[in-house]
């Protein structure tokens, strides 16, 4: 299924425009947590960690999941490049999916200083969580870097079922050219 140009350029722009996104609100969340960790401000400490809380739920997780399920499928199904034909595109295939679960696993702990943030001041208990969210937001902005890096640059380098599907369109069209 290639999809015409038209279509093609609609898709591609929402991709682009979610995975920014996506990128942007990482960005965002990680200059929020790292306030969260050095403020001695207790109000600032408040609002960073019920904003992070209100970031996560409503733009991160949802930028998220548009180019896992929807725009990455539909670009890659939908033109020459493929699913499974290039590693580049099954390693951004694997830093969507594992971004998105960490993500996943990370809605608790944000969940607790929020929930903390509004009802007291943080403790030094509460120091090790506020440090996993500013490492976790750090390592997620470089995974949003390197997916964007490799969409960018396209290092070559076919599957084993690229180079099948390539042989099998070389040998479709020698075939067809040998019967005109």
């Amino acid at each position: 299924m290639v999809m015409n140009p038209n279509l093609r350029k609609f898709v591609r722009t929402a991709h682009i425009t979610v995975t920014v996104g996506w990128l942007g609100a990482v960005a965002s969340f990680l200059v929020l947590a790292v306030t969260g960790l050095t403020s001695p401000d207790t109000q600032l400490v408040r609002a960073a960690y019920l904003a992070t809380d209100l970031l996560t739920r409503y733009i991160i997780l949802p930028l998220s999941l548009v180019p896992l399920l929807l725009t990455g499928p539909l670009l890659s199904l939908g033109t020459p490049w493929g699913l499974f034909r290039h590693y580049w595109i099954v390693v951004k295939l694997l830093i969507n999916i594992l971004s998105t679960l960490i993500l996943l696993v990370h809605l608790q702990p944000i969940s607790y200083l929020a929930q903390v943030a509004a009802e007291r001041t943080l403790s030094s208990a509460d120091r090790d969580v506020q440090v996993q969210l500013v490492a976790a937001a750090a390592a997620g902005l470089l995974a949003l870097l390197v997916e964007t890096a490799l969409a960018v640059f396209k290092p070559r380098g076919l599957t084993p079922y690229g180079w099948r599907k390539k042989n099998e369109e070389l040998d479709l069209s020698s075939s067809s050219d040998i019967s005109t």
